[in-house]
């Protein structure tokens, strides 16, 4: 049996015809940048996430460049945040000559270690960039209350988080990224919201910076040819808002077929003593984008897996305190053990709504096979 980590082409062949008429809709209406049916996505995130504003953009990298520079990320000012995650978390501060200042990582979530965050604030310290990480949104009261005692801007990255929502201490659910200041969303294929393509969103409860947004996302133009700042070319495109019209109406049932996957791994996998899952803490409901399993022996297994036809990743191999790229920080190895450790046996496992419940089993199987050995 061959598990692919992910795959497209069964959603495709389900969806086949709605898919097929939201691309033929808009080359048929005549192909343009920020057309009707970006317009269309962004009222609709809006009314599912509860935002005030969702502005489309090219990437989620994009998005959190553009939401950095207006939010101040930039010019040797200090931004806190995590040395556990995808490099664009970390390159839209540095892109702007901001000063990325790292935490280390919650044991069992991955997330930042919101106790650790007070004690790196200094009086050049601007913002945090706490990160919606795998299956956990980060502690969203605590970074909440700590931004506001010491004035500073809140950037969440929910690129993998789209769908999650955080209780916490108030009384209703509210969706990532609306909480802090700015937050943003990627559509890249894998996510648990994914396009055909590169896609991403800022979304924002404020009107001003919303209206930023949308000025800095076509070169900073207040209207055509009238440049108020040096913005960038960074547009959703219109076709991958097509799909993803189509593909936000059956996000709920998505969220719970990922849901009914971990679960089936969690119980298969629950008697192995050479792995360990990640716990969910806090009120919050979670979406299951990557399912990770902490192993031991973790490249051998991985090994393993593809010699026996099973996909899987490693979300992610080496910190970005460690990476060449970052060596002007001064970090070492050390600096954060509890990142170093998680990512020397963090593994993920495939799960996509359309894959089987006999995948799944194959896949246990051959991880209880392996340790058995």
């Amino acid at each position: 049996m061959k598990v692919n980590f992910f795959t497209s082409k069964r959603e495709y062949e389900d969806k086949k015809n709605e898919f097929d008429s939201a691309i033929k809709n808009v080359i048929e209406g005549g192909v343009s940048t920020l057309g009707a049916e970006v317009k269309d996505f962004e009222k609709a995130v809006e009314e599912y996430t509860g935002a005030k504003h969702a502005i489309g953009v090219a990437s989620g990298t994009d998005a959190l460049v553009i939401a950095s520079d207006i939010l101040g990320f930039k010019d040797g000012k200090e931004v806190i945040t995590s040395p556990f995650t995808f490099l664009a978390s970390t390159s839209c501060i540095a892109r702007h000559k901001g000063r990325p200042v790292f935490v280390d990582i919650d044991e069992e979530t991955f997330d930042i270690d919101v106790n650790k965050i007070e004690e790196k604030i200094t009086e050049n310290t601007v913002g945090i960039l706490p990160i919606h990480l795998f299956c956990q949104m980060a502690n969203m009261d605590k970074i909440m209350d700590i931004a506001k005692k010491h004035d500073l801007r809140v950037l969440e990255d929910a690129a993998e988080a789209f769908g999650m929502r955080w209780k916490g201490n108030g009384d209703n659910l509210r969706h990532s990224g609306t909480i802090g200041d700015m937050g943003i969303f990627s559509f890249f294929p894998t996510k648990t919201l994914g396009g055909y393509g590169d896609g991403g969103m800022i979304v924002t409860n404020d009107d001003k910076l919303a209206e930023l947004a949308r000025m800095y996302r076509v070169h900073g133009a207040s209207r055509k040819y009238h440049y108020d700042y040096l913005g960038y070319n960074s547009r959703l495109d219109t076709l991958q808002a097509a799909v993803l019209g189509v593909k936000l109406k059956h996000i709920d049932n998505a969220i719970e077929k990922r849901e009914h996957i971990a679960k089936l791994y969690m119980e298969r996998l629950s008697s192995c003593k050479s792995i360990e899952i990640p716990k969910v803490k806090g009120e919050q409901k979670n979406v299951y984008y990557v399912f990770n399993i902490l192993a031991e022996k973790r490249d051998e297994l991985a090994a393993y897996l593809k010699e026996n036809g099973i996909g899987n990743s490693i979300y992610y191999p080496v910190p970005l305190h460690l990476q060449k790229c970052f060596s002007y920080l001064g970090y070492k190895k050390g600096d954060f053990p509890v990142a170093e450790r998680i990512a020397e046996k963090i593994l993920a496992l495939p799960i996509y709504p359309e894959i089987t419940e006999e995948e799944v089993e194959f896949v246990c199987e051959t991880i209880n096979k392996f340790y058995n050995k």
